[in-house]
């Protein structure tokens, strides 16, 4: 994963890539796209590449991915 300066307090924005992602502008922090909790740098493990977007946690990526297949979409 990238070295992070966490000591930015603002949102961050990323580019999400396959099993990392690239610092756009720096920050403390993204916000999960489905429930807009703030998640620190730190701690992101989950998000989708074909959506641009993270997430807080393992069971809100899962929801999300499964909508999305039931719906014929990419995640």
């Amino acid at each position: 994963m990238n070295s992070l300066d966490l000591s930015g307090g603002g949102e961050a924005k990323l580019r999400y890539l396959d099993a990392d992602f690239e610092v756009l502008r720096a920050g403390g922090f993204v916000r999960c796209a489905v429930t807009g909790e703030a998640i620190p740098l730190r701690d992101l493990r989950y998000w989708s590449v074909d959506r641009q977007e993270p997430y807080v946690d393992a069971a809100t990526a899962n929801r999300v991915r499964d909508e999305a297949l039931k719906n014929g979409e990419g995640f």
